[in-house]
């Protein structure tokens, strides 16, 4: 049966190859990019494709694609939905780097974003389907999970998280890395709460595709280390140290597909299920995060203040792995 997958963070590495690799096989999926870029330039194109323009690090633009996307779903324009995939990232020399908001960008593109594509798209997905969204295991914060480049994550409120300024030195590429680590954290906490709050048969995983290089995700940092993930660590793509792109994206596009067996609310770590970082499982920070999340969507401009109360809405068992 014809089916949309939405997906952001597609028009490099990871998410690229994923598109690729949905587009062979499942010819009757219909995908949604979400893209900077409004012209859609070397992406995918073809009936099975169209292209939504947004950027990520301002609530206003995503929110705009997001309704776009459930106009088109609710009028039949678009097949039933059955996917979302966050794949979209962003690391930053800083933790000083606001948003169009105000909000710290990091925070903003790898946790609001996802959040309010999904707050806005819920109602329209039709099960079984899947919200994949991409994380990182710099979040266990330890030499074995991320060779010591990226610090590990530091946890604040998360009010005090969505806000420039919330690790200490905070103009430092040491901070922007922290930012990073700990948005990362926050996102398999919000991927524990969809489980928990989620019809069944809406699933949420968080994927972890370990370490890729030459992804892009990289582009805002120095001129050394763009250099040396650019031309020199994909070599390690032939250790066991690191994947490609095109392999994460393989185990990414599985996933969504369901080819990749996941419980909702499970760590998904390359290709198999497993136990993220213990700081992960804390259902006092999962709380506090949502009500954060809701709060600062809800609190946008754009954003109807009605709908922050439709959390009550997804309240369900817990179904956490």
């Amino acid at each position: 049966m014809p089916h949309t997958i939405v997906v952001t963070g597609a028009s490099r590495g990871i998410g690229r190859a994923a598109v690729e690799r949905l587009l062979r096989g499942a010819p009757d999926t219909h995908l949604v990019l979400v893209t900077r870029d409004a012209s859609g330039r070397g992406l995918p194109a073809g009936d099975a494709v169209s292209h939504c323009t947004a950027d990520l690090s301002s609530l206003a633009d995503v929110r705009r694609a997001a309704e776009q996307i459930a106009a088109r779903l609710d009028s039949g324009d678009l097949p039933p939905l059955r996917g979302f995939v966050g794949n979209a990232g962003i690391q930053y020399r800083n933790a000083l780097t606001p948003g169009a908001e105000g909000l710290e960008a990091t925070f903003t593109v790898n946790v609001l974003a996802n959040h309010l594509f999904v707050r806005i798209l819920r109602d329209r997905f039709h099960a079984p389907a899947r919200i994949v969204l991409t994380t990182s295991d710099t979040h266990f914060g330890d030499l074995r999970h991320n060779l010591a480049m990226v610090p590990g994550p530091v946890w604040r409120q998360p009010d005090v998280l969505a806000r420039p300024g919330a690790f200490p030195v905070p103009d430092s590429t040491g901070a922007g890395r922290t930012a990073y680590s700990t948005s990362k954290l926050a996102t398999i906490y919000l991927v524990h709460e969809y489980a928990r709050r989620l019809p069944a048969g809406i699933d949420a995983i968080a994927y972890n595709p370990g370490f890729v290089p030459g992804t892009g995700l990289a582009r805002h940092a120095d001129p050394l280390s763009r250099f040396a993930m650019r031309y020199l660590l994909p070599a390690l793509t032939l250790t066991p140290l690191a994947i490609s792109p095109r392999t994460a994206g393989r185990f990414l596009a599985d996933i969504v597909l369901g080819s990749a067996p996941a419980p909702s609310g499970s760590y998904v770590d390359r290709r198999r299920v497993a136990r993220s970082s213990a700081e992960s499982y804390d259902p006092d920070r999962e709380r506090d995060l949502w009500n954060t999340v809701e709060s600062l969507t809800a609190d946008h401009p754009d954003v109807d203040s009605t709908d922050a109360q439709r959390p009550h809405s997804m309240d369900g068992p817990p179904h956490i792995a």
